[in-house]
């Protein structure tokens, strides 16, 4: 193997692992606040929904929120199950359950 591709490869791991290692090691003995903490659980959820919340409500770069947005009106069940189960699992079926029901049905 040539041995660029070897540094290449070793560089790649570096930086990948650098800014998931560092805070680890520099935070280890430092209390983070509790507002801090409580501010820091919110960040999946946010994440979460920036993701998915152009795919339920953006069709062909338009809003699109109306009745017949099949993947808006799928996100409800999703939803409910998301709360009621709280199992990533039991949403994604519920949503693409949702999906293939409102597509079959019209």
């Amino acid at each position: 193997m040539d041995s660029r591709i070897v540094w290449l490869l070793l560089g790649m791991s570096l930086v990948t692992y650098l800014p998931r290692v560092l805070p680890l090691v520099l935070f280890k003995n430092f209390q983070l606040p509790d507002l801090l903490l409580k501010w820091l659980g919110y960040i999946p959820t946010a994440i979460l929904a920036a993701l998915l919340l152009p795919s339920l409500l953006i069709r062909n770069g338009q809003l699109n929120i109306a009745s017949h947005n099949e993947y808006l009106i799928a996100a409800l069940p999703a939803f409910l199950v998301a709360k009621t189960s709280k199992s990533m699992v039991w949403t994604v079926l519920a949503g693409m359950g949702a999906v293939m029901l409102l597509r079959t049905i019209g």
